[in-house]
């Protein structure tokens, strides 16, 4: 049972409005485990192209990097790491040859990272694994570009008002 669920099933309705909170609860939930998803589908392509020195975790930290080079701390503000131990997954990927890193010339204690040639190698298979992925999601999973699109909209408006919630403290 998901962190969402025991919590729901824990707590009791005292919400004006039943009916929002039970939908926003099942939407924290398939949130929760669309990414939990995610990480397999990207695990089992690991796994099928004989890549056992990464997980999926860091595959997608990879593919997020891209051509970029960045700070730890940048990985998180511009939302690509979600998890809270960024600097284990950094550590383990520069000791794996995935990532270089160095300290920044302007701030020392700021260390920039960028993917090396192995690095770019698991980028390129998480994004073949996307693109092939993109071929088939309206086909065989029945979304379209606009569904996507709504999706997007939707899921922005939700993150702004997450951040709202921290920045404001509402």
């Amino acid at each position: 049972m998901s962190s969402v669920a025991a919590k729901k099933s824990q707590r009791e309705d005292t919400s004006e409005a039943p009916e929002l909170a039970e939908v926003y609860l099942e939407s924290l939930n398939r949130i929760e485990r669309l990414h939990r998803h995610l990480l397999d589908v990207i695990k089992d392509e690991l796994e099928r192209k004989g890549q056992r020195d990464v997980n999926s975790v860091q595959a997608l930290l990879v593919f997020n990097i891209g051509d970029d080079e960045m700070t730890a701390g940048e990985l998180r503000t511009r939302g690509h790491y979600l998890g809270s131990n960024v600097s284990y997954n950094l550590k383990k990927l520069v000791e794996s040859g995935y990532i270089h890193h160095a300290r920044s010339d302007l701030d020392r204690r700021s260390v920039r990272v960028r993917l090396t040639d192995k690095g770019r190698a698991i980028s390129q298979l998480v994004g073949e694994l996307f693109d092939r992925q993109t071929l088939s999601v309206e086909k065989v999973g029945g979304i379209s570009a606009a569904e996507f699109a709504s999706i997007n909209v939707i899921l922005q408006r939700l993150e702004r008002f997450w951040s709202d919630q921290i920045r404001y403290r509402l």
